[in-house]
């Protein structure tokens, strides 16, 4: 990776609270496993912003260097990595992942 891509990843991870490097947007995600993403923070109601990296091929592959994280989509919370969709639903699952936003798990409707 080079150093103009890792300053462009660690820029975009630095400077939202919560951002989802991802396959497509929020509202036409590419795969199943951004799809399964952006379900569970929806459904969490957070803010987010993403990074579409089919967009950018850099991107798409300095992300995986910079977290060290063979796989799309990943997570980030406050400049930390969190990780992919497996992750998140146990993490979401367990509530877990409710805490880290700072709220309770949703009950079903």
């Amino acid at each position: 990776m080079t150093e103009d891509t890792n300053a462009r990843i660690d820029q975009l991870v630095k400077s939202h609270d919560v951002v989802l490097f991802m396959k497509g947007s929020p509202l036409f995600p590419q795969c199943g496993f951004s799809s399964r993403a952006i379900a569970i923070l929806n459904h969490l109601g957070v803010e987010f912003d993403s990074v579409d990296v089919l967009q950018d091929q850099a991107i798409r592959q300095g992300i995986k260097a910079y977290s060290d994280w063979p796989t799309i989509p990943q997570l980030y919370v406050h400049g930390e990595f969190v990780g992919g969709s497996d992750i998140m639903m146990e993490m979401y699952e367990s509530g877990e992942l409710a805490q880290l936003f700072g709220g309770e798990q949703p009950t079903a409707a």
